[in-house]
């Protein structure tokens, strides 16, 4: 009966949507599947041949009357990882370092690799989540710390990458936070500067991203965030370690002016993306770049990045052929819905 009445919906979406522009087809779509999500704010940002379109659905949280716009704060969890990834072909095309260098050279001193890892480990390996490293063990940091786990420290580190004596699978795709921690701090290390401090001055800065916030985001329109089984959540402290990772913060305006400078291929930040959109794994089932993954569909290829924390999900995505960019974002933990949302916009406005 669920099936049957999924394709009974879709058939409606996409008769009330046949004829329309792009962006009031995405409002369409969007506005039918808040409509039975009436609890979760949906903020959208979509670019369509270089112009703005935001839509937004429903309140910064269920006791508030305050509804969401493109200015709202949501996390973005791992969409965090495609900026940390352009930060470091910024630094390959400055000369600092070379992507396809060990990550030896580049780690500070109190990072000791055993001899069995030692010129193995290449810095488009942990972008491409392919390093075999061991990760955090989240269900530990949970467990410590329930509401912060994220809150990790320098010791918990050390014992990953310095008591490390094998690589596991070492070539095949494992989904990796710690890589992104060590190119956090393989980047502070070569600049002498803070995650912070470089996140703003290469990126935020030139696109003109001035409320992605990093340390603090003590701000008033940001939503109230809620896991997976609806109930309130607090947002992630920021951890200057994880950060890189995964742990900024931002709204549709801004991430729109990203996708704007990702699209035009000008300026650094454009112009990583010769690097970005490269394959680095495949296999039948995904196909990896450098910090983002690809989707292929006949002769159409687009690039995102989805990201999830215990209170947000989000994705943003963009295909440079078709000159369309998007990012969506939602005040709860709910991949599927993400997916529902994307899966539905692309096959129906967007191909």
């Amino acid at each position: 009966m669920k099936i049957i009445f999924s394709v009974i919906i879709l058939l409606i979406s996409s008769q009330l949507t046949f004829g329309q522009t792009r962006e009031k087809k995405i409002d369409s779509i969007c506005q039918a599947i808040q409509n039975k999500n009436s609890e979760v704010g949906i903020s959208i940002g979509f670019i369509d041949n270089g112009k703005e379109y935001f839509f937004n659905y429903g309140k910064i949280s269920r006791k508030s009357d305050l509804k969401v716009d493109e200015n709202t704060v949501y996390e973005i969890g791992s969409i965090t990882k495609l900026l940390t990834a352009n930060l470091i072909v910024q630094a390959q095309d400055e000369g600092k370092l070379k992507i396809d260098d060990f990550i030896d050279k580049y780690l500070p001193k109190e990072y000791i690799l055993s001899e069995q890892i030692k010129g193995k480990l290449k810095i488009s390996d942990l972008a491409s989540h392919q390093s075999g490293l061991p990760d955090f063990d989240f269900g530990k940091l949970i467990e410590l710390n329930p509401k912060q786990p994220l809150d990790i420290s320098k010791d918990a580190i050390h014992s990953i990458v310095n008591d490390s004596t094998k690589l596991s699978d070492y070539g095949n795709y494992r989904y990796s936070n710690i890589s992104y921690v060590l190119m956090g701090i393989i980047l502070e290390n070569i600049y002498s500067k803070s995650f912070d401090q470089l996140v703003k001055e290469k990126i935020f800065v030139p696109s003109k991203m001035n409320n992605t916030l990093t340390t603090d985001f003590n701000v008033k329109n940001k939503v109230v965030g809620h896991n997976i089984n609806g109930v309130q959540q607090d947002y992630f402290v920021w951890n200057s370690l994880f950060a890189p990772a995964g742990l900024l913060k931002s709204n549709t305006f801004d991430m729109s002016k990203l996708l704007k400078a990702l699209l035009s291929n000008k300026g650094k930040i454009g112009k990583a993306t010769s690097v970005t959109e490269k394959t680095f794994y495949k296999n039948t089932q995904m196909e990896i770049g450098f910090g983002q993954e690809i989707e292929r569909n006949g002769n159409d290829t687009f690039f995102y990045k989805a990201g999830d924390t215990f209170s947000c999900s989000s994705i943003f995505a963009y295909d440079k052929k078709s000159n369309w960019g998007i990012v969506i974002m939602i005040n709860h933990k709910n991949s599927d819905l993400i997916r529902e949302l994307i899966n539905t916009i692309y096959d129906q406005a967007l191909r």
